[in-house]
């Protein structure tokens, strides 16, 4: 087992006389047996620290420890790392078995043990009756399995996973996702795993990573994550739909504190009061997740109230099963809620929301950091 820590890494890439800064002052720790994922939007550069790790790229400055050994200089070969791809990498003349068993042969592990290891992934991820096939024979899933099978056998200080589910289809991606989390669990080797998809994020890291522009954002459990987003960016990417950003003003009446527009005056609970006092009288963005927004019409948990709700127009809906996505509108400002499918708002119509301001959050309209 091992941890893993970037301090203070820099990557840079030089085209003739342009100088692209790709990763900036990244400094992360992945604990022991721990399941970090690294996200963002492409050309974030969580795959350019992937491939750092993995000695397939130098860095610019800064040091990368594997069990405090630092790994600057160390060749790929030598870092006891197993990395799985993207677009699998496999041998397209060898069976499943050979693919599978080719890195355990370079080393000359004698074939008992070959067989034994190989066997044994092989079950773990379903791939016993295709030892026999090529991967010309083999669905995409059973191709990324392959792969993952690969990285397995080897038993490395680390697993590196470059996007590995997204040539799956949707069924298989979930399928898969569940098989690798159960992995994880099984065998508890250090993982770091790429990602621009949110949802796998959520759902498979013990931590997360958000990176934009090269430079991490936050780092942190998925819950705290999702619930107390450290900027406009994060609250913005994780989670879907994505979080609403309504620009108000903070007013301040008798020791309560509101968001105000035209449309609008919801009061903030009191235990965000000492975050929000000293932005009286200035502009906010008020924050609000989509799932937490709701018809006022219909019986909830939250009775409306003229400080908790607001009437909105409703521009689109997109029926999604048991909720509805709707695109609403309050004066110039766009906005979506996850609407039960029992409401009878319709297209065109004026529709009175509420909004569950326990779980409001506001963000400085010019650093976009949250205020809480």
């Amino acid at each position: 087992m091992a941890v893993v820590k970037f301090e203070h890494v820099y990557k840079d890439f030089e085209d003739r006389k342009t100088v692209t800064h790709v990763i900036k002052d990244f400094n992360v720790v992945v604990n022991d047996k721990e399941f970090l994922v690294f996200v963002g939007p492409s050309g974030c550069g969580k795959t350019t620290c992937l491939r750092m790790l993995a000695g397939l790229e130098e860095i610019t400055s800064g040091k990368i420890l594997i069990d405090d050994k630092v790994v600057n200089d160390v060749s790929p070969k030598d870092r006891d790392i197993a990395m799985v791809f993207q677009n699998y990498a496999l041998y397209p003349h060898m069976t499943v078995y050979d693919n599978m068993a080719f890195g355990l042969k370079l080393r000359k592990v004698p074939k008992a043990e070959i067989r034994k290891k190989v066997e044994a992934a092989a079950v773990s991820l379903g791939l016993t009756e295709y030892l026999k096939r090529t991967p010309k024979e083999l669905s995409g899933g059973q191709r990324q399995r392959v792969a993952l099978g690969r990285a397995i056998v080897r038993e490395p200080k680390v697993f590196l996973m470059d996007e590995p589910l997204s040539n799956l289809d949707a069924k298989m991606r979930v399928q898969t996702r569940g098989e690798l989390i159960k992995l994880h669990r099984r065998l508890g080797i250090t993982t770091i795993y790429v990602t621009h998809d949110q949802i796998e994020a959520l759902t498979m890291g013990d931590r997360i990573a958000v990176l934009k522009d090269g430079i991490l954002q936050q780092l942190d459990t998925p819950l705290k994550i999702y619930h107390h987003p450290a900027n406009m960016f994060v609250a913005g990417f994780i989670g879907t739909p994505a979080m609403n950003f309504l620009k108000c003003s903070i007013k301040g009446e008798e020791g309560k504190y509101y968001f105000v527009s035209p449309e609008f005056k919801l009061l903030i609970p009191d235990k965000f009061t000492e975050a929000i006092k000293s932005y009286d009288g200035k502009e906010v963005f008020f924050g609000t997740r989509p799932e937490e927004i709701f018809d006022a019409n219909l019986e909830g948990l939250i009775k409306p109230t003229d400080t908790n709700s607001a009437t909105a127009f409703v521009d689109v809906s997109e029926p999604m099963g048991n909720i509805i996505n709707m695109h609403l509108r309050i004066g110039k400002q766009d906005f979506v809620a996850t609407i039960d499918s029992e409401t009878k708002a319709k297209d065109g119509e004026d529709l009175r929301v509420i909004f569950d301001m326990e779980k409001c959050h506001a963000f400085d309209p010019e650093t976009e950091v949250a205020i809480f």
